[in-house]
């Protein structure tokens, strides 16, 4: 059973920083694709960034560029997205997901597994 399990959310203040972790299971992680989207209340859920399997390579949303990171360690099957200079916009349930042989795509739909998300409040 694949599981995809985020922590490292919480509350900041603007222009604070925080690491979102996303632990896998079950799955050959290293042949995954893998993804942070984001959904605050009321809205659909929003690409964020996605590293592909293969060579690691980064994509991110215009609105996160220069300030979030996204990486991943194969070894220990984990994901990270560091979050710098955040702002009260950038409040919303970040969720991880996975997409087999996944090259960085930003659609929802490409993705097959999902974590249960973990919360992000940036107070202003």
């Amino acid at each position: 059973q694949v599981q995809l399990v985020e922590s490292g959310g919480g509350l900041v203040q603007a222009g604070g920083s925080l690491r979102l972790s996303c632990a896998a299971s079950g799955l050959r992680f290293s042949l995954y694709g893998m993804a942070w989207f984001r959904q605050a209340p009321g809205n659909e859920r929003q690409f964020v960034s996605a590293i592909s399997w293969a060579r690691g390579n980064t994509v991110y949303a215009d609105f996160v560029k220069g300030r979030f990171t996204i990486s991943r360690d194969n070894a220990n099957n984990t994901v990270q997205l560091q979050m710098n200079k955040l702002q009260p916009e950038d409040t919303a349930v970040y969720y991880c997901a996975a997409d087999m042989w996944g090259v960085g795509n930003m659609g929802t739909g490409n993705y097959e597994h999902w974590g249960q998300g973990t919360q992000v409040t940036v107070s202003s």
